[in-house]
């Protein structure tokens, strides 16, 4: 089965992550956890935070992909995870979010972002989280109710990258697909 590398190509302005999705069934296998204020005992009760921690983007994972008859796996390396993290701040993409990669959606913003270093001493422990060094983890913001009490009732679980990525085709028993193809295929997949 063909294993495409996906990665930054900086000279091309569209590269990078330009929004984050929350999805039902997250590609990296990875649900977030939402975060609540602990109720104060007085009489006045905290609002809730409405935020959400999880995983954007986990590095070397191979997620599986299918677009129409051709099944691949497409993955990201630890140098790529980071790249495409600056990328997504330093282009002001921190409020762009969509729901199920679909409908664009108000009220969401990435408020917290980092790299995990240590996977034994990682903020991501915790939490409840096991994941590997090179992870970007992200905290996202819900002021949107409609998603919120999505989130309540459990028909989102996670977050979708959004965006645009070079390949380097890899440990492929098809070397007949052309650039083109395999891009055309990337595109698709990612919409």
């Amino acid at each position: 089965m063909n294993v495409l590398e996906l990665i930054i190509d900086e000279k091309d302005f569209q590269s990078g992550i330009n929004a984050v999705s929350v999805v039902e069934s997250p590609a990296i296998e990875e649900n977030f956890i939402a975060l609540a204020k602990h109720e104060v005992e007085l009489k006045e009760v905290d609002t809730e935070k409405r935020i959400l921690m999880g995983a954007a983007l986990i590095p070397n994972k191979k997620i599986y992909r299918r677009n129409k008859d051709e099944e691949f796996y497409i993955y990201f390396s630890e140098d790529t995870v980071r790249k495409a993290m600056e990328l997504f701040f330093k282009k002001g993409n921190q409020n762009n979010a969509t729901y199920e990669h679909k409908d664009a959606i108000k009220g969401m913003s990435v408020v917290e972002s980092w790299l995990i270093e240590d996977e034994t001493h990682d903020k991501s422990k915790l939490y409840g989280f096991n994941l590997p060094k090179g992870t970007w983890m992200i905290s996202m913001k819900v002021d949107n109710d409609e998603v919120w009490q999505d989130v309540k009732d459990g028909k989102v679980k996670g977050f979708s990258i959004e965006g645009y990525f070079a390949d380097k085709l890899e440990d492929s028993p098809r070397q007949d697909m052309s650039k083109n193809e395999v891009i055309n295929q990337l595109k698709e997949l990612l919409k």
